[in-house]
């Protein structure tokens, strides 16, 4: 009587994204554990809104009117609500991405327990980035009603500002649990605020870009946030043009990566 090895659970099963079908279960037992702690759901919906209204209304009121990059004019109020709608979806895609799946992944070893079920690592990759993009999202979202109701949203094209948002959530979070897999402890998650910090103020959130030396411009081109800040300013001030594209492909380019990356490094971590 012969018997067959069982098939081996690994990067090579089956090529991406094809393995990753059960990825939603993942989402769903993420949805589950907040279901009684949604405060700390929304919790990272509150900083972009105390940004919009300390220094969008209230600095607003001393700066008067900037002109962006595609040459409006337009209240300053107005200039800085697509920048922290792109940095609501960057701070709730990051850190969810991050800190916690940094602890599910050392000390909670649930993503052990997960592969004793059918769930591959590509499903806990696909599953947790999921999940943070959804979180982004949804900050974005309630943060898009806030500029609304202010009366700072220009344009109809408004209306793909959340998909916008979606897609900044998908590059930081596929990046950001990227990186994760390679910290050690947690005094290492001082580089990625030393990253994420000086982006959040200086990827032409508060300052049109042409106000940088022509040095530094090219540095925060290179920067994801920028591109998730042009392209949330671009639509909800109406400046489109196909210009747009490029910070499209950007955004999404890093996402894809990022995802193929997480789920070769999880799937290292976890099998060997």
């Amino acid at each position: 009587m012969s018997t067959s090895a069982p098939p081996r659970r690994g990067p090579r099963v089956l090529p991406f994204p094809a393995a990753a079908g059960l990825a939603r279960f993942v989402v769903a037992r993420n949805a589950t554990a907040f279901r009684r702690a949604w405060v700390l759901l929304l919790s990272g919906f509150v900083e972009p809104v105390f940004y919009l209204f300390s220094l969008g209304v209230g600095l607003g009121a001393l700066i008067g009117r900037v002109t962006t990059d595609g040459g409006s004019v337009v209240e300053y109020a107005a200039f800085v609500a697509p920048g922290l709608l792109a940095a609501s979806a960057m701070n709730g895609a990051i850190f969810d991405a991050t800190f916690n799946v940094f602890f599910k992944l050392r000390y909670q070893h649930l993503y052990d327990a997960m592969l004793a079920t059918p769930i591959g690592p590509r499903d806990i990759a696909v599953g947790e980035i999921t999940w943070s993009l959804l979180r982004g999202s949804l900050y974005s979202g309630m943060f898009l009603v806030v500029a609304l109701v202010a009366g700072l949203v220009r344009s109809w094209w408004a209306l793909l500002a959340l998909p916008a948002a979606v897609l900044i959530g998908l590059a930081f979070g596929a990046v950001g649990m990227f990186t994760t897999t390679y910290l050690r402890s947690w005094q290492d998650f001082d580089y990625v605020t030393l990253a994420i910090q000086p982006m959040f103020l200086f990827s032409a959130t508060f300052f049109p870009l042409s106000t940088y030396p022509d040095a530094l411009q090219w540095l925060v081109r290179l920067t994801p946030l920028y591109h998730g800040v042009a392209l949330e300013r671009g639509l909800m001030l109406g400046e489109v043009s196909w210009g747009l594209l490029w910070h499209v492909a950007y955004l999404l380019v890093l996402g894809v990566v990022g995802v193929v990356g997480t789920s070769r490094r999880i799937a290292t971590l976890l099998l060997t």
